[in-house]
């Protein structure tokens, strides 16, 4: 089903564009600057953005194959994702590097490739530094290449080193581990960017103005997976993703594993439409970025996400968006949006209160941080959702340690930490 999506989707986009023009803009897709944010359907056209995410995709997905790794909730997130940012900031050029120093950091810990497997796939939200070396800064054309790609190994030398710690700081509340790593890691490669007395152009590359297929990718997508989830056994299939929406979500919740594949792709179609509907809904514009987002929030809808944990997040966000006077239709805050599901688990697990705090504070802080990083890690809600989530578990917890009546909160209810605070 994966397979299909991916080349069903890369043929739709040369069906649509032609051959030749899909094929040129591709090769100019490779040398186009990859910080937040540049939309590659904006940039190039339909067939050139569709078929680097294919292939970008696809790439991790021979990657998962030949290392024997089985398709499960994370490897889907993964691959899920590879497809979402090849539409703005991956390429399959930008992403090798960062895969190989991941490679090579697994033979210095004596480990299998396959044990870093997962770091090595979300790490790709680095491509933008080996873009940035390699085609935005003004250097002889025979350092520049050498330079981006000794970068790009770097960073994934050190991914799994920082992946580690980073997971221990918010303890599995915010999905996106590797968009914390990659942000912090992104702001030490801003810093040495700045510090050589570089300046980096602002702005970005949108797309306010989505064809038809743009427009009906996700929904596409998304009627597949159901009807690929309820052909397994329709009954099976639903009460499956009933028993879905009660789990917290928290890392590592693989609901292939912990439930069926079936149900697991009836809430990936479920989440898709669902917040399809909402960008829709608010008039946001179904760009790259928001497309990767909802891809994004597809893939994790089978390592962690769901309907009634995602939903108080999203509250929050528009709160949010209100309380500062922004538009729920406007970039940022859309993608806040979606992007910021990524802290879900805390709604999962600490209730419905606690999920809408955090979206709220999570709307806060991204706004901002992407700036601090400038652009350099894609993951930038991942980023920020870290950094909101090691926030609001430590509180949670100071309270807890402090407090000798409190009681562990029931996973998907916020009744015990009521009564705790009473």
């Amino acid at each position: 089903m994966v397979l299909v999506i991916l080349v069903g989707s890369a043929a739709a986009g040369i069906a649509t564009t032609g051959l030749v023009p899909s094929l040129k803009g591709l090769w100019d897709i490779q040398s186009h600057p990859a910080r937040l944010l540049n939309d590659f359907t904006q940039a190039t056209n339909d067939g050139a953005a569709l078929l680097n995410a294919a292939l970008v995709a696809l790439f991790g997905l021979a990657l998962i194959r030949i290392n024997r790794v089985r398709l499960s909730g994370p490897t889907i997130a993964a691959v899920f994702t590879l497809f979402g940012f090849g539409l703005f900031g991956k390429t399959p050029l930008n992403i090798l590097p960062i895969m190989t120093g991941v490679y090579i950091a697994a033979r210095i810990a004596r480990k299998e490739f396959r044990e870093y497997i997962i770091i090595a796939l979300f790490g790709t939200a680095l491509g933008p530094l080996v873009s940035l070396l390699a085609v935005e800064l003004a250097r002889p054309p025979l350092l520049q290449i050498p330079i981006a790609v000794f970068a790009g190994l770097l960073a994934g030398i050190v991914l799994p080193a920082a992946a580690i710690v980073m997971l221990r700081l918010h303890q599995g509340y915010n999905l996106y581990n590797i968009g914390l790593t990659t942000g912090f890691i992104a702001l030490f490669a801003a810093a040495v960017v700045f510090g050589q007395g570089k300046q980096l152009a602002g702005g970005s590359v949108w797309n306010s103005q989505p064809s038809l297929l743009l427009q009906w990718l996700i929904p596409t997508i998304s009627a597949l997976l159901i009807l690929a989830g309820l052909s397994a056994g329709r009954m099976d299939a639903l009460r499956s993703f009933r028993r879905i929406l009660k789990l917290p979500g928290r890392l590592p919740s693989d609901f292939m594993d912990m439930e069926t594949v079936a149900g697991s792709l009836v809430n990936m179609g479920v989440m898709g439409i669902a917040l399809w509907g909402y960008v829709v809904l608010v008039g946001a514009d179904l760009s790259g970025p928001v497309l990767g987002g909802l891809l994004t929030v597809m893939g994790f809808a089978a390592f962690g996400k769901h309907p009634a944990n995602v939903w108080p997040v999203l509250v929050g966000v528009m709160l949010a968006a209100v309380t500062f006077d922004q538009d729920l239709f406007a970039r940022g805050v859309i993608l806040g949006a979606l992007f910021g599901t990524t802290l879900a688990p805390l709604a999962g697990q600490f209730g419905i209160p606690i999920g809408i705090l955090a979206g709220f504070l999570h709307l806060s802080i991204v706004m901002r941080s992407g700036a601090w990083h400038a652009g350099i890690g894609l993951y930038n809600n991942g980023f920020a959702g870290g950094l909101t989530a090691t926030l609001l578990l430590a509180v949670i917890e100071w309270y807890r340690t402090n407090n000798p009546t409190a009681t562990p909160a029931r996973a998907g209810s916020m009744a015990s930490f009521r009564k705790d605070r009473t």
